[in-house]
């Protein structure tokens, strides 16, 4: 696939859909599924792989679909891409914001519910895993105003449905958001917002840019526009003065009013741990619109951490070589849940540039403040493979010499053995020197492709005494 993002990506989230399906990237469950914990039990047995399509959810006609952006498979399908292709279009998103732009209409408000606003009983919302404290919208993109400037914000915050039309919104500590929740209730006032599901995929990775991507005095939905090439078209609320992509399934409106708290959680984190139960904010709906054919979507599992993964990738990758120009390519690990970890490539070929692979390990950790663990390897190491980073910390790392400490470093909050954030990061320089890389020559073969042999597995097959059976 070409990496060639000069022009528009149709990200629009009906063709991701065929796109995934076309690609047999599509597991269609036909059969009927119960949404109290078996529809998210199915999901979690594709994580990290296969979009997921529920033709039938017990108790609802709403399908519900799930792990479009879970795996880079499935990404480059949506994209049309390589993984360079996409981290350009991310880039492409903060250096070249497009403004949105005002539509009469949209698909997203093909039917407009204002009474009878009974979430539960509207919505397939899932009850996800065991832990959870109740049905929660894991995948709703909120859109909200800065009370002081009028800049939109566009950002992932979880909803656990409490019956009726009220809704719990999990705020993060110096998310945006909460900024803006914050200043309206100095007021006095509620804050509108509006909830999208199932949006345009650029409004998506928009969604999870942290501040070094877009400050808030930013709109996320100008990334969206850059990261798509051509603007996010938009209508207006019909009950809070906010606007919303017209090309979403379904669209919450309401308000969350100053003085009103319950107890949100526990909620299974993109951590792996259950959250803690702690007061949160409330949303009193006002409005439910959705297609005439709408689709619900669910976010679980490693999709969380893959959401990220392009968009910061791409920032970081940008910032270091900036700072330190022999890095060739980064990658967030999986098991880092794709923001702890990450695995630094680097490329030395001037005596002056031993050093600089170190000086890339605190230019990463300047650059995402949450990353606890940086790994640096030569550019002969697939960073993408994790068997081949192994061999190069047991090969190329001495822990005597190679292992960086900084104590008490601000990282998330979420990570159990922290002290409220703080925590030593660590830095493994698991690099060669120069004379140390044309000391050791690694092992290669002659390359060859396999198509081009007769292979078979099939038992029986192959006639050599040593597979027949022992007569008896």
């Amino acid at each position: 696939m070409p990496a060639d993002t000069s022009g528009i990506i149709d990200t629009r989230f009906r063709t991701a859909l065929r796109r995934l399906d076309r690609a047999g990237r599509l597991l269609k469950v036909r059969s009927k599924v119960d949404p109290h914990l078996e529809l998210a039990a199915i999901i979690s047995k594709r994580d990290a792989d296969q979009a997921i399509f529920f033709e039938q959810v017990a108790g609802f006609s709403m399908p519900v679909c799930a792990n479009f952006l879970a795996s880079h498979a499935n990404v480059l399908e949506i994209f049309g891409l390589d993984v360079e292709g996409v981290r350009q279009c991310m880039l492409r998103g903060c250096a070249h914001p497009i403004p949105p732009v005002m539509v009469e209409r949209g698909p997203c408000q093909e039917v407009v519910l204002t009474s009878g606003l009974d979430l539960e009983k509207l919505l397939p919302v899932p009850f996800h895993a065991k832990g959870d404290a109740g049905r929660t919208i894991s995948s709703s993109i909120v859109i909200a105003k800065d009370p002081d400037t009028g800049v939109r914000n566009v950002s992932f915050h979880r909803l656990q449905l409490y019956g009726g039309n009220r809704t719990g919104v999990k705020l993060d500590l110096g998310r945006h958001l909460e900024t803006y929740y914050n200043k309206a209730k100095a007021r006095g006032e509620p804050l509108p917002i509006a909830v999208c599901i199932g949006t345009d995929l650029a409004v998506f990775y928009g969604a999870v840019a942290m501040g070094a991507e877009m400050p808030i005095d930013k709109d996320e939905l100008e990334l969206a526009g850059g990261i798509k090439g051509a603007p996010i078209e938009l209508v207006k609320c019909r009950t809070v003065p906010l606007e919303v992509p017209a090309e979403s399934e379904i669209v919450i409106e309401g308000y969350m009013p100053p003085d009103v708290a319950v107890d949100e959680g526990p909620f299974g984190e993109f951590t792996g741990y259950n959250s803690t139960r702690m007061p949160a904010p409330v949303l009193d709906v006002t409005c439910l619109s959705h297609r005439k054919d709408p689709l619900y979507y669910t976010i679980i599992g490693g999709e969380r951490g893959m959401l990220r993964k392009y968009i910061l990738e791409a920032s970081i990758l940008s910032t270091m070589k900036k700072a330190v120009p022999i890095v060739q390519d980064v990658e967030l690990t999986p098991g880092g849940s794709v923001r702890f970890h990450l695995v630094i490539q680097v490329k030395k070929t001037l005596p002056h540039h031993e050093g600089l692979q170190r000086n890339a390990i605190l230019a990463a950790i300047t650059s995402l403040k949450d990353l606890d663990w940086v790994v640096v390897v030569d550019h002969d190491v697939d960073i993408r493979n994790p068997l081949q980073v192994e061999w190069a910390i047991s090969t190329r790392f001495e822990a005597s010499r190679d292992l960086i400490l900084i104590p008490a470093a601000r990282g998330h909050e979420y990570i159990p053995v922290s002290d409220r954030g703080l925590r030593t990061k660590v830095g493994i320089d698991a690099t060669f020197t120069q004379e140390q890389m044309q000391q050791y020559d690694r092992v290669t073969f002659q390359d060859v492709d396999l198509a081009h042999y007769d292979l078979t597995n099939t038992p029986g097959l192959l006639l050599h005494p040593a597979l027949q059976e022992p007569s008896d």
